[in-house]
């Protein structure tokens, strides 16, 4: 006889008290924020008063306890295993809705960045190196928490640890009350560390909740659309509010769809697999992701995502403040950034469609070669090129990274063993996300040798050239990659018959009686 299944939340109580502990202490923020409308909303000149003390105090043991709260006791044996669910297409389809919304909600945090940085400045009276370091702290944040989560995903579930970043969404909106700039940093790190750890658990919990076929297709759609999506909803926000409520008002404004994130997490059911492997597999340590089977997917997939860091956080960075200064190209480097931008939605569809069809690492290396393409240009022509091929080149540059980014965290979490899908997909997000610590002060520095814009380009082109070799040499095949390899059975079983889903059964039988067959060609 079946054991019944394990609640959704093992102490309801005690979860909901940390939840209204954290509230309370976001609304007593909140209520400053308001209360200094008067001062333009200014608040740099109240300093930390005792009332502000407590609410953080609230605020942290709200967080504890609630985490707390969240994670499954452990179980004795077999027979307190859960038993798994069958997933229905339509629950599949809100699941997806749901943790897209996860995706959107958390690709606004790093994003509004750029546009709350101009009034921190004039605020806090500060230079463009001492700005520098807010977005400096914060994606180191994301670099720690995509680590931290990554492994916390494979230790006490992908929906607790979904769970838990966004109770850290929740408290660290109080950033936009802190009354000094080191305060706003530290909240902005904390703010990061939850960033960080939602994209690889969401992912390796989309990769354990959909039945193989178009699971790719969705997992690629899905990364590009929301990391578009999420940008052009801080555009939006910082657009209307910013004007109405100063810089400070970007963190409170993402409040109420924290709240309704933590709602939906109702409709969040744990991976079956997951819940499954709880009772038979024995806990796989993290430097598992280094040794063989695993080393060379590893390091491919530490070399793509380095690459795309790079690029992205160092070169692009840069990008606009280049194209302004040489004025060559007919129309302002904002508007010309956002019609490229706008690039990433048919790029993804595009992405999808190739990764699904056609082959996954062929589609990796299609978006690396574009990308490489674009520098190349970039290194020939400099920005004194005629207008449409600057304009090209910038669009293709923009299309080749959407596509790299859109790929990468879909490829790891179907390449690696369930056992340690978490931890690789957070490696994965934290080397990428590595490029915001060290980019922007690496391309400067070459920005100002002989050459500028070309050596940088030049320079940055070479590893994303490497690391597209490197998917194509040594790059794994997801539907390979999904079988047992011999001697590596407690690493890599995958239970993928508890998706619930005849397409999965077929699946696995296909793949336990044709051993030489690794499926659609990758």
């Amino acid at each position: 006889m079946s054991a019944p299944p394990m609640p959704l939340i093992p102490r309801p109580l005690l979860f909901w008290t940390g939840v209204a502990l954290t509230c309370a202490g976001v609304v007593e923020h909140l209520w400053m924020f308001i209360d200094s409308a008067s001062m333009s909303f200014h608040m740099s000149m109240m300093g930390m008063s005792s009332v502000m003390w407590v609410a953080m105090v609230a605020i942290v043991v709200g967080v504890v306890l609630s985490g707390f709260a969240v994670v499954q006791p452990q179980k004795a044996g077999p027979s307190a295993a859960a038993t798994p669910a069958r997933t229905a297409t339509a629950s599949r389809r809100r699941l997806i809705a749901i943790l897209s919304f996860a995706l959107l909600v958390d690709q606004m945090k790093p994003a509004s960045l750029a546009f709350i940085t101009p009034g921190l400045r004039a605020e806090y009276h500060l230079s463009a190196a001492d700005a520098s370091w807010l977005p400096t702290v914060a994606l180191t944040g994301t670099v720690l928490g995509s680590l931290v989560w990554g492994r916390a995903a494979d230790r006490i579930g992908r929906r607790a640890t979904i769970l838990i970043a966004s109770l850290l969404f929740l408290g660290t909106t109080v950033c936009g009350a802190m009354p000094t700039f080191g305060g706003t940093l530290v909240m902005c790190a904390l703010m990061g560390m939850a960033a960080g750890g939602m994209l690889p658990v969401v992912y390796a919990l989309m990769t354990e909740s959909m039945p193989p076929g178009r699971r790719a297709a969705i997992m690629v759609l899905q990364a590009g659309l929301t990391a578009t999506g999420g940008y052009m909803a801080a555009a939006g926000l910082a657009a209307v509010l910013i004007p109405l409520a100063g810089w400070r008002v970007m963190w409170f404004a993402q409040l109420p769809l924290v709240l309704i994130l933590i709602a939906l997490n109702r409709w969040i059911p744990e991976s079956a697999a997951f819940t499954a492997s709880q009772t038979r597999t024995r806990q796989v340590p993290a430097s598992a992701l280094f040794r063989r089977p695993q080393t060379a997917k590893t390091l491919v997939v530490s070399a793509y995502a380095l690459a795309w860091g790079l690029v992205y956080w160092g070169f692009i960075t840069f990008l606009p403040s280049q194209l302004e200064s040489s004025g060559r190209h007919g129309m302002p480097a904002a508007t010309l950034l956002f019609i490229s931008s706008l690039l990433a939605i048919p790029t993804c569809a595009v992405g999808a469609w190739l990764y699904m069809r056609w082959s996954a690492r062929g589609t990796m290396v299609v978006y690396a070669t574009l990308t490489v393409a674009a520098l190349l240009t970039l290194a020939a022509v400099g920005l004194d090129g005629s207008s449409p091929v600057l304009l090209a080149t910038v669009m293709l540059l923009f299309a080749g990274t959407a596509g790299v980014i859109a790929l990468i965290g879909p490829y790891t979490a179907e390449i690696y063993p369930m056992a340690i899908r978490g931890t690789a997909g957070g490696w994965a997000a934290a080397v990428g996300k590595s490029g915001g610590a060290f980019g922007p002060p690496l391309i400067a520095l070459v920005l100002s040798a002989p050459g500028g814009i070309r050596t940088a380009a030049m320079f940055v082109a070479l590893p994303m050239a490497l690391a597209g070799l490197a998917v194509a040499v040594r790059g794994s095949n997801p539907q390979a990659a999904a079988r047992t390899p011999e001697g590596t059975a407690p690493l890599v079983a995958e239970p993928d018959d508890l998706v619930g889903s005849e397409a999965v059964a077929a699946q696995t039988t296909a793949t336990t009686h044709l051993p030489g067959r690794g499926g659609t060609a990758a």
